[in-house]
């Protein structure tokens, strides 16, 4: 579990790890203004855009030999940033590890709901594996802005030693997988389309938020999408051996948990960026004292994350959900209220908002996997990987767009972040309040 853990983190790390750092990144390798949020979207684009090719791949050829794969994409884009020597390098190595990402987050959720029955044990690895996940999104900032003050390069480099660990670990603790079976085949038709459109898909919500792109090439992109989406979902169809089971999609607890995690990319997820922004040019903080200051979130989410599992016994899933969420839009409402002149007026509502994202987090990807048989946990962990990213990058394009509205930007940006969460406690009604399994089978060990 602490493996599954380490790995959680790591994916969510490299998504704001580099936040902080992008200013210096652009000042040493030439890049304009434009081209240096392609440090993040290249990232973005790979993760969120293959992540069901590897779901799917962890199911048909072993959750282990993807996760040891991603680990190594992981490990070898790491070391390319770190000795980067120009913008198209470093592009190459963001998206290197993206797919790395992609291969990793839907196998060890796989090997966490694979592992541990549904029922308290589950939660409890569900908490650990997401409280890993979602203090990595948050001490992303903290640690890159510690690295930063050293150089920026760091922000790679720390990634060397993590995934060499991890990759030791996996072949040590991990089991063999099966042989694959004969049986299986492997729907190229549908790898394809379904790879291109969710890619395509995430490209085009990004290129939604620069300034300068054309309408035209996005009216040809999201038209080019929605062909490519129908194809997938025509070819899962017909296929013997589907990429995605459509009957998946008529477990209507996965379906209303799929809206949700959208609802959550879009809005509480965009928090760690829009306060990095802040911070750093709002504020005028060193990459350092931007570090120091993001213990307040990651401490807030951790705390969510612990306390989740609790009332996740005591009142159940739903309202673990309902309340993370409205938590979070009172925390971004209490910052609109009281202001945003420095560390100290914005803390309280700062605290208030990562507690709602440490409870939805844990509690959003349990509710995806409750009741998914398991052999079909790998796809259906990625599809709920991929609902995020999907909203994450909705949730970026709109909060970029927002921030540049004017002296009020933030303000605006913020409001909008809680409006857009309390929508999400209406998905969160058709989630079952309890999950199967509620008493604590035999002790494992």
């Amino acid at each position: 579990m602490g493996l599954l853990g380490l790995s959680s983190l790591i994916t969510g790390l490299d998504f704001t790890i580099v936040y902080v750092a992008l200013p210096d990144v652009q000042r040493e390798l030439a890049f304009t203004s434009g081209q240096v949020q392609w440090v993040v979207t290249s990232y973005a684009l790979a993760f969120g855009g293959f992540l069901l090719l590897f779901g799917r791949l962890s199911d048909l050829l072993g959750r282990r030999r993807v996760f040891l794969f991603g680990m190594l994409l992981f490990l070898a884009g790491s070391i390319a940033g770190t000795f980067a020597l120009g913008p198209a390098m470093l592009l190459a190595a963001r998206a290197v590890q993206g797919l790395g990402a992609a291969a990793l987050f839907p196998s060890t959720l796989a090997l966490v709901t694979s592992t541990f029955p549904e029922g308290p044990l589950r939660r409890r690895a569900m908490t650990i594996w997401a409280a890993s996940g979602a203090s990595g999104l948050s001490a992303g900032a903290l640690a890159g802005g510690i690295l930063t003050g050293m150089s920026w390069r760091g922000v790679f480099a720390v990634n060397v030693p993590l995934a060499v660990i991890a990759i030791a670990g996996g072949l040590a603790v991990f089991s063999r997988d099966p042989s694959r079976s004969r049986g299986s085949g492997f729907d190229l038709m549908g790898a394809c389309t379904g790879t291109a459109a969710a890619t395509l898909l995430v490209l085009t919500i990004v290129q939604v938020s620069e300034p300068g792109t054309s309408p035209v090439w996005l009216l040809v992109s999201a038209a080019s999408t929605l062909v490519l989406a129908l194809l997938f979902v025509r070819t899962e169809a017909r296929t013997q051996d589907p990429l995605l089971p459509l009957s998946l999609l008529a477990h209507r607890p996965l379906r209303a948990a799929l809206v949700l995690i959208t609802i959550f990319g879009i809005s509480l997820q965009s928090i760690p960026y829009v306060l990095t922004i802040h911070l750093r040019t709002g504020l005028g903080l060193t990459a350092w004292e931007t570090g120091l200051a993001f213990l307040l979130p990651t401490g807030a989410i951790t705390l969510g994350n612990l306390v989740g599992e609790r009332l996740l016994l005591r009142v159940g899933l739903r309202a673990v959900l309902i309340g993370g969420l409205i938590s979070g839009a009172a925390g971004t409402g209490l910052v609109v209220v009281t202001g945003t002149a420095d560390v100290a007026t914005i803390a309280p509502g700062v605290l208030l908002a990562g507690l709602g994202m440490g409870l939805v987090f844990p509690a959003m990807f349990t509710a995806a996997t409750t009741g998914v048989p398991a052999e079909h946990g790998g796809v259906a962990s990625a599809t709920a990987s991929s609902a995020l990213q999907i909203g994450t990058a909705i949730g970026l394009a709109l909060v970029t767009w927002l921030l540049h509205t004017g002296p009020d930007g933030l303000l605006t940006t913020l409001a909008a972040i809680g409006g857009v969460a309390l929508v999400g406690t209406a998905p969160a009604f058709a989630i079952p309040t309890r999950t199967p399994g509620h008493r604590d089978p035999a002790r494992i060990g």
